[in-house]
Parts: structure tokens; sequence; C-alpha cells
């Protein structure tokens, strides 16, 4: 896994050996970002669930402002910390070693106002659902934020999240994993 394009093109990172990761494709990362582009000047971004934080390394890279990382498991950690060191983007991150409902209340405490939040929690679960709604209930998006979901269950996503105060903007699959693209109503 490597940052594709920016300040730190072609930077190795390191990943999770053993754990239930599955770090973002750099066939979907590309793809990702190139969509997102005109969205990361200036941003400041929150990579939830954030793995090896290779999605808020890689939008500092393209011109974000600041990436916020939220991590609770302490050998993902410890893999994030190494990856800032590497890149050398340490003065323009932040990593909450939390889960994400204590992130998002600290990002609150902060006043930080996110543009664009990446959720890619572990497949299988109920967190992007239960992300959302904390979101919701809390103070730290910016008026024309975008939220990016990474999923293999788009159905249930779309279900799980259709009564939420939330727009699909834009739905992209690559093989079995599907972006969701949304704003705030």
């Amino acid at each position: 896994m490597r940052i594709i394009s920016g300040k730190a093109r072609g930077t190795k990172l390191f990943t999770l050996d053993g754990l239930n990761t599955r770090p973002t494709l750099d066939r979907v990362k590309e793809s990702l970002f190139n969509i997102m582009n005109f969205k990361l000047q200036d941003s400041i971004v929150l990579d939830l669930f954030a793995g090896s934080g290779a999605l808020g390394l890689e939008a500092i890279s393209r011109g974000a402002k600041q990436a916020i990382f939220s991590e609770n498991n302490r050998e993902a950690q410890n893999i994030i910390e190494k990856n800032i060191d590497k890149t050398k983007f340490k003065e323009q991150t932040l990593l909450i070693k939390k889960d994400y409902k204590d992130a998002l209340l600290i990002i609150e405490d902060k006043k930080i106002k996110c543009d664009v939040v990446f959720i890619d929690p572990p497949y299988k679960t109920d967190l992007i659902k239960k992300s959302l709604e904390e979101i919701l209930s809390r103070s730290i998006l910016n008026e024309d934020a975008i939220i990016v979901l990474e999923t293999d269950e788009p159905e249930r996503i779309e279900q799980e999240i259709a009564d939420l105060n939330f727009e699909i903007i834009d739905n992209r699959k690559y093989g079995r994993v599907n972006l969701f693209f949304l704003k705030q109503n």
C-alpha cells in the first residue's frame, strides 16, 4: 500500500498484519480521491476506523490542511504513528486513540468542523449506521461536508441509513467494494 499522488507520492505505508482490517485497494483509493479531489484543498478530513491511516494521509498528500484519525486498536495506532512519521505529516495530523464515539465527542469539544469524513469500519457490522447517528448528534460537520462510506453490502447499508438525515449523492462500485458519498440534509 502506498500514497498514490501529491506531496508524499510513492511513499510505501506500513500495514497491519493479522488484524481484521482490509486496506482500501489502491485502485479504489485512486478512484475515490479522483472523485474527491475538488473537495480536498485546505480541508479538514476525519478518518474514522482509520486502520493504517492511508485515507487521511492520502488526503493530506493531495492538499488537505489536516487529517484526524480515530482508531481504538493499539496495533493500528502504532501503524498510524509510523505512517505519519514516514510521510512527515506530523504537524497536520491528530490521532485520537479512542473509539469513534469518544473521538467525535473530542472533535466537537475542540470545535473542529470537518469537510470530509471517511467511514470504513469492519464489514458485517452496524458501525456505519451508528457512526452516522453519532455524527448527526454532534456539531462537527461544515455545511457542505461530504461523508464517504465503504461497504461490501450496499443494499443493507442503504436500508440502514434510509431514515437518517443524509442524502446519497453518488454511489460507485469497484468489484465487491461500494463507495457511498453522502451530504447531510
